[in-house]
């Protein structure tokens, strides 16, 4: 009976390998957080755009956040932060989605464009204009993979807020539809405020077009040109969850109110 029993329960386990494929969401007992990759789409040059999903997306009344980093090439530092959250422990009180680096071929270039040339925060259709040099736009609008991957994959989600993280202009955009919001994401990072409206309008943005389509609200935040690593690493990602009433924890948390 022993020796049935043993092999009952290797053959039991075989199934649920088999069934259970990996990078499937996995929860801890008794607490709803999760842990999912999913591969939103591909570059250009046929690179992965990779987002997790963290948080405690089952829970009612948690926030829906989505964190981009790296949308510019050459703006490199801001993944360590969005990378803390993916690699530390658990997030509560917050449904998470973390894209660390969503141009993956222009950082793998040192290249504020796209393998195409294109800036990629110029592509989104909502105020597109055909604009050459470093702000070079593309053929129309939404015409990169990459842009329609994060289309796809906004609509998708629908989040309540997304943060942009950017370098270096410091601080954090107080021209949008939610200024209060922006004060406060400013005053939790320690940024200050300032009017990143590209000197006029800006074109073809992700977080313009999320504003303009969403109910949910879309911010784009600077950091400088050489911030510490060491800050970025072990202080911004918990700073980020604090603009949400969250924090990385098995801790069970009743709604987020930002």
């Amino acid at each position: 009976m022993h020796s049935l029993s043993v092999r009952f329960l290797a053959l039991l386990l075989l199934v649920v390998a088999l069934v259970v494929p990996p990078g499937a969401p996995a929860s801890a007992a008794g607490d709803p957080a999760a842990f999912e990759k999913r591969i939103l789409g591909r570059s250009v040059g046929g690179r992965p755009i990779v987002a997790y999903h963290l948080g405690q997306p089952d829970r009612p009344g948690v926030k829906k956040v989505v964190l981009f980093s790296t949308m510019h090439g050459n703006e490199r530092d801001t993944r360590l932060a969005l990378a803390g959250l993916v690699k530390g422990p658990t997030v509560a009180g917050l449904d998470l989605w973390v894209v660390p680096v969503y141009n993956p071929d222009g950082y793998a270039a040192g290249s504020r464009r796209n393998a195409r040339g294109v800036d990629l925060n110029r592509n989104f259709s909502y105020g597109w204009k055909d604009l050459d040099g470093n702000y070079e736009s593309g053929s129309g609008p939404a015409s990169e993979p990459e842009t329609k991957a994060a289309m796809t994959f906004l609509r998708r989600v629908d989040p309540d807020y997304v943060l942009s993280f950017h370098q270096p202009l410091y601080g954090v955009d107080i021209d949008t539809k939610t200024p209060s919001f922006a004060r406060k994401v400013a005053s939790t990072l320690r940024l200050p405020t300032q009017n990143l409206d590209c000197g006029g309008v800006c074109h073809g943005t992700m977080t313009g077009w999320f504003n303009r389509y969403f109910d949910g609200t879309a911010l784009t935040v600077e950091y400088g040109t050489y911030p510490s690593r060491s800050d970025m690493e072990k202080n911004v990602p918990d700073r980020i969850l604090r603009i949400f009433g969250a924090i990385r924890g098995d801790v069970s948390f009743g709604p987020v109110t930002p």
